[in-house]
């Protein structure tokens, strides 16, 4: 998995806060996966009342998209997410 890049940073400044947040995260097939990036989002962002979550497994079964949306509140928020994801080990890229 690539480290954010200096036009995702800049992209992170165009958003009026609070907003809505879509969060695109691809894992392996795990029972887990879903349950995990819920509880990494619920830390960084304990004021969002509501996730709406779908998932999507990719054509072949390998991996599994989830798409969150959700309140946010701030830019460092979302860069706190996406730094935790980028550390889980069940996490393979997020958008």
């Amino acid at each position: 998995m690539s480290e954010p890049s200096s036009a995702a940073a800049s992209a992170l400044d165009l958003i009026e806060y609070p907003s809505l947040f879509p969060l695109k995260v691809f894992g392996k097939p795990d029972d887990e996966l879903e349950a995990i990036v819920l509880g990494l989002v619920k830390i960084r962002c304990p004021q969002a009342e509501h996730i709406e979550v779908s998932k999507r497994a990719s054509k072949n079964g390998k991996y599994v998209a989830l798409t969150l949306t959700f309140m946010v509140y701030s830019q460092q928020q979302i860069r706190d997410i996406y730094e935790d994801l980028y550390d889980c080990e069940h996490v393979v890229m997020s958008l």
